[in-house]
């Protein structure tokens, strides 16, 4: 009884430590997307710090793009942001800035009002259900 004790012991281990040696695996290209929707300034810097949190963890092995639409749009605004130096920064290590044309419109935002790294997509929703189809992980904004 004890030796199967051991050995189921032995055997646990030995996954776990498989399991979390491929948790950090920087081989495999992860793929994050993240909604941001809210005029809360503090879940705008909270994204800012969970994007460096993953780079820093799968250094060269990851991909993320934000979304923002609704009142979360103002991120990518040039005169309503206080993160544009965290963004283009950002953005010169890969990650793509997409703001929602509908809330745009809604908002009377042109693209000439949004930083210089800020691209565009015509559904800030729509966007979010594309990336998740194709495997991309889902991430909501908020203050952590």
């Amino acid at each position: 009884m004890k030796k199967s004790l051991q050995r189921l012991a032995i055997i646990i281990l030995f996954l776990s430590v498989q399991f979390a040696s491929k948790a950090q695996n920087t081989s495999v290209m992860h793929k994050v997307v993240i909604q941001l929707n809210t005029a809360d300034t503090a879940a705008w810097s909270s994204t800012i710090g969970n994007i460096k949190n993953l780079q820093k963890i799968w250094p060269g092995a990851i991909q993320v793009e934000v979304v923002a639409h609704g009142k979360g749009l103002d991120l990518l605004v040039k005169a309503k942001t206080h993160l544009a130096a965290e963004v283009e920064a950002l953005s010169k290590d890969g990650v793509v800035f997409s703001a929602c044309e509908n809330s745009m419109k809604k908002h009377n935002v042109t693209k000439a009002d949004l930083l210089m790294v800020a691209g565009t997509v015509p559904s800030g929703v729509a966007e979010l259900v594309l990336k998740q189809e194709l495997g991309w992980s889902y991430l909501k904004a908020s203050v952590n």
